[in-house]
């Protein structure tokens, strides 16, 4: 069956938020894997929204990744983690493995994978699987074809798909090797984000 494990680290749908609201409500529809992806904040700010977003995930089955954010996933007692390049870059890594934060990292291109893949990391993600307006990209759209080519490559490390991914394009990015969808616009722009994230997870249950 082409499709994962939903009760593997990270989930089949792996939604990415920007707001303390938005963690919460998600956690309140039973999202598995949220991650907070806040930009330029200050250590203080960053420690407040990850103390917040953990506090909003309690009793529910969600587990918070905190993006970019390292000493205030550590400080704060977040479990995952989720670090880009540039992040990587200047991030401990010992601190990041001593404080049993799980890792995952972003990857646009051959060199970036070998730089992740040297890190040791939990789960990478992959994108832009297709054009996305949500930020200036760098990197072309990847496309489904080479979600199978790195996938044959990292082997048994999870594969996440990021990047302009629609509900619609599921079946065929998991069948491609995918082990779970990163997904943005397609809730948080969407004209029922509820309705959607209940699509989601009804595919990640019937798959099951």
């Amino acid at each position: 069956m082409p499709y994962p494990d939903r009760h593997a680290y990270p989930d089949p749908f792996y939604a990415v938020v920007d707001s303390v609201d938005w963690v919460a409500r998600l956690a309140r529809l039973g999202v598995g894997t949220i991650q907070l992806r806040a930009k330029d904040l200050d250590d203080a700010q960053a420690l407040q929204i990850v103390t917040d977003a953990l506090a909003a995930t309690k009793g529910t089955p969600a587990r918070l990744v905190v993006n970019d954010y390292w000493r205030a996933a550590i400080v704060a007692g977040a479990k995952h983690l989720h670090l880009g390049q540039e992040d990587l870059v200047d991030a401990d890594l010992r601190a990041i493995r001593d404080a049993g934060l799980t890792l995952g990292i972003s990857t646009h291109d051959d060199d970036e994978l070998a730089t992740a893949l040297a890190a040791s990391p939990d789960y990478v993600a992959l994108g832009p699987i297709f054009f996305t307006t949500l930020k200036s990209m760098r990197f072309a759209p990847q496309g489904i074809p080479k979600i199978a080519e790195w996938k044959k490559r990292i082997g048994n490390v999870p594969l996440v798909a990021i990047g302009g991914i629609k509900f619609e394009h599921a079946a065929d990015i998991f069948a491609a090797g995918a082990d779970s969808i990163a997904v943005v616009s397609d809730v948080t722009q969407n004209a029922d984000p509820d309705a959607r994230v209940r699509q989601w997870l009804g595919l990640r249950r019937e798959a099951a």
